[in-house]
């Protein structure tokens, strides 16, 4: 594989593919920008993960209100990545550790990010989020593992887990809305947790709908 087939996010040299096919995916995704997530322990900032936003293609077509953008207004419009979540294609977002992480280490973390984004969960959502815990539970997560969390539509999340390279399967289907939304939300909403990734996506999308 060439080196173009690659872009590296500099923070933490992790290489993600330009372009991948995910199990429960009708078409390849297109890698829109990268990022990291840190964790501050004692005031000392952690890298914890290296993250990548793929979609599929055709969702760009959908964007046509915000051709001619800057990414810095991009990046400011909520309405925007409201849009590419709610449009019915596929996207994903795949996460690479870059250091070991005790599995219910990342899930208490991801819970209390997406947990106050619900204000009301339903049975459905609480179910969702028990088989979103039980993937992590007890798993222990190594530098290198990928975690891919793929939204088919808005209703739905696959997640797949995979220690060694692209995943051939998918370990779960959350199927709950409100959880979908609300982990979209954790990246893309306005507090996202890890800001490099969305402004990298913003720069992004502003150079496709120039």
């Amino acid at each position: 594989v060439g080196a173009a087939d690659y872009t590296e996010e500099p923070a933490t040299k992790v290489k993600f593919q330009t372009s991948l096919s995910l199990p429960g995916c009708s078409s390849s995704l297109s890698l829109l920008g990268t990022g990291y997530r840190e964790k501050v322990f004692a005031i000392i900032g952690v890298k914890v993960y290296a993250a990548g936003l793929y979609v599929n293609q055709s969702i760009l077509s959908k964007l046509d209100a915000w051709k001619g953008w800057l990414a810095s207004q991009i990046q400011d419009d909520l309405s925007l990545f409201k849009s590419i979540f709610e449009v019915p294609l596929e996207k994903s977002l795949q996460i690479v550790l870059v250091r070991d992480v005790d599995g219910k280490t990342f899930w208490d973390a991801l819970d209390e990010a997406i947990s106050p984004r619900i204000k009301a969960p339903t049975p459905v959502d609480q179910s969702a989020l028990s088989t979103f815990r039980s993937i992590f539970q007890g798993r222990p997560l190594n530098k290198g593992t990928f975690i891919f969390l793929t939204w088919p539509d808005p209703s739905k999340m696959l997640v797949a887990v995979s220690s060694d390279g692209m995943p051939a399967s998918t370990d779960a289907t959350i199927e709950s809305a409100n959880v979908a939304s609300a982990l979209f939300d954790v990246f893309f909403g306005d507090a996202p947790v890890s800001p490099s990734l969305k402004t990298s996506v913003a720069n992004g999308l502003a150079s496709i709908l120039k």
